[in-house]
């Protein structure tokens, strides 16, 4: 027994061996060598900047180099830290690029290294992370991002902010060849001057003018260059929602429908979508910051959804895009987590009202009954229509007034939110109005007060839209209209009626509640201090008005640190965190022409369907 045990640690140790010999695993080289590219640029950019940094036995060798290149080394050790730090993000996210610039980039530092700062460490490490980049480029296959401008300007803003604040230091960092006691405007105005190639106003002894002055011109072209590229690089074409997909989506909804009540949602234009090999299921996504973000369920047959979800992850891993769902149901997390891997959080619940359930009776519905019943008395009337209903005339004033009452400068809205009314295609949505006729009333939007938008959920069910009211109008609109959608759903045809998404329900729910404990109430303390600038507690406590049944909806992400990132990007795409073009600008903007992304064209419907996996929905 005891052979057979040494034999065994025996064969162990060069397996060990190997596995070092081998280096790390491929997955894993993009994250190492971004950070390892990062401390590089960071060495690179002290390098240039502190000429006093040296610490080489080769210091002799490199003597005999033409004494005007040091300067010029020093510049280009700086630029080349500089977008080094630059790559390091994109290395991280395998992206190709990224893998072609630090290829280039790792011998111009590694020759800057050694002709200033005269560090044969610097080169070694170089060589050492150019050898990881060429012998693991498979793991760089991810594709540029689109375009955008607002890129182009951070860069610049970041760019020239870090650039002014790396060139103080530049210009303070030869205190003994100073001329005189400059002050800080004299520095500033000579970092200024510096990065458009100008000579400023700090005298310096000796040579020590040029490296400041290349160094500082460096960064001013380094800035330009990089701000350049960004606005004007060949864009990836991003995929857009084109009429061919919406009349697929639109087919798919007819069939499966019924089972998502946020499966209309997906018609937004402002959405792409991949589809299941055999063309019964999609998944309909916007990327937002990097996050290729899904909302709802997929549409379609439940059985072909894993079809759908495996283009989805195929997708986001194409572009190196951080995968996330927000909204799906139970069964849309228990597919997704089961067919990616990925995880799953309880995120809120949805407020759905049973039309046969519902009634203005009772002791708790006293608030909502007397709400409505003085409204009504006030002389408002309502009506509930489809869209299909409704003059043009009638629907201009729609448009106008939801416009007009919007309250913020975006629209806001993504996974329950059409982003649109009375389009033409749309006439199988519902529209509810309040009006009330008043003397001498000049509005361009005659006697309409407040306008409610829902869009339908299969061939019974609606799920609410838009709430817009005029501020000039009773208090209670909303309620009112509500109130008249629920009793007129009958003559509808309408079963179920989904609100509002009520976001962390369950811990303000319980969290009020007697016996709460310390945790709870402390959580339950933060979500109604956010609710101040999100609509947290107030949706809640405006859906439990009507009693509905509350139904779970889950965020589906890969690890928990893209929980921050993913949130981020939520709130952009739903509006509460804008980063568009200023008025002045986005007015001048060009709509862009509908292309659909070019690194690969599967077909969405082949000729031969692919038998799809078997999904079992209790």
């Amino acid at each position: 027994m005891s052979s057979r045990i040494d034999g065994d640690k025996s064969g162990q140790v060069p397996k060990r061996a190997s596995r070092i010999f081998r280096g790390p695993r491929p997955e894993s080289v993009p994250g190492l060598v971004g950070t390892a590219v990062m401390i590089v640029g960071l060495l690179d950019i002290a390098a240039g900047v502190f000429p006093r940094f040296r610490h080489s036995r080769f210091h002799s060798v490199t003597e005999v180099l033409p004494g005007s290149l040091g300067p010029f080394a020093a510049a280009l050790s700086i630029s080349v830290g500089v977008l080094l730090l630059l790559l390091a993000h994109g290395l991280k996210r395998h992206k190709r690029r990224a893998w072609r610039a630090a290829a280039v980039l790792l011998p111009a530092g590694a020759v800057a290294q050694f002709t200033y700062r005269h560090s044969i460490i610097g080169v070694v490490i170089a060589a050492a992370l150019l050898t990881l980049l060429l012998r693991h480029q498979g793991e760089f296959k991810a594709l540029p991002d689109p375009r955008s401008r607002w890129k182009a300007l951070a860069n610049f803003v970041l760019m020239s902010a870090g650039s002014i604040g790396l060139g103080l230091v530049i210009v303070n960092s030869h205190p003994g060849r100073v001329v005189g006691d400059p002050g800080i405007y004299e520095q500033i105005s000579h970092v200024v001057y510096g990065l458009f190639g100008f000579e400023g106003p700090v005298d310096y002894a000796g040579r020590v003018s040029w490296t400041v002055g290349y160094s500082l011109g460096a960064l001013g072209m380094l800035t330009a260059l990089t701000t350049i590229y960004l606005a004007f690089r060949p864009e990836h074409p991003a995929a857009r929602l084109t009429a061919d997909d919406e009349v697929k989506l639109r087919e798919l909804l007819t069939k499966h429908g019924g089972r998502d009540s946020l499966g209309h949602f997906a018609l937004r234009r402002d959405k792409a979508v991949v589809f299941s090999p055999s063309g019964k299921a999609a998944v309909t996504y916007r990327v937002v910051s990097g996050v290729m973000l899904a909302s709802g369920d997929p549409i379609g047959d439940v059985e072909a959804w894993p079809g759908a979800i495996e283009r989805f992850m195929e997708e986001a891993k194409a572009h190196s895009w951080t995968p996330a769902v927000m909204g799906c149901s139970e069964t849309g997390g228990e597919v997704w987590t089961r067919e990616t891997g990925l995880d799953a959080l309880e995120l809120g619940d949805e407020a759905i009202v049973d039309v046969k359930d519902f009634s203005l009776a009772g002791r708790a519905m006293r608030n909502v009954r007397q709400m409505v019943k003085r409204i009504e008395r006030n002389g408002y009337t309502t009506k509930v229509r489809r869209v299909s209903e409704l003059t043009e005339t009638e629907l201009e004033q729609v448009r106008g007034a939801a416009e007009a009452w919007r309250g913020t400068d975006t629209e806001r809205g993504f996974s329950m939110a059409l982003g649109r009314v009375g389009d033409p295609g749309d006439g199988d949505c519902y529209i509810a109005t309040a009006h009330r006729v008043e003397e001498g009333d000049t509005s361009p939007y005659g006697d309409l007060k407040a306008v409610l938008h829902f869009v339908p959920w299969g061939k019974d069910g609606m799920s609410l839209e838009l709430m817009r009211r005029d501020r000039a109008a009773d208090p209670g609109m909303n309620e009112l209209l509500i109130v008249a959608s629920l009793e007129a759903a009958p003559s509808l045809g309408i079963e179920k009626v989904s609100l509002n998404f009520a976001m962390f329900r369950s811990a303000l729910a319980r969290g009020e509640k007697i016996g709460a404990g310390p945790v709870l109430r402390m959580w339950r303390s933060l979500l109604v201090f956010l609710s101040r600038w999100f609509q947290i507690e107030s949706l809640y406590k405006f859906n439990a008005k009507f009693r509905p049944r509350w139904e779970p909806r889950f965020v589906v992400f890969r690890t928990t640190r893209d929980l921050p990132r993913i949130g981020f990007a939520a709130m952009q795409a739903e509006g509460f965190v804008t980063l568009a073009l200023p008025r002045l600008f986005a007015s001048r903007r060009r709509p862009k022409p509908v292309r659909t992304c070019a690194h690969h064209h599967m077909p969405a419907v082949p000729a031969q369907p692919q038998p799809e996996r078997e999904v079992q929905v209790a």
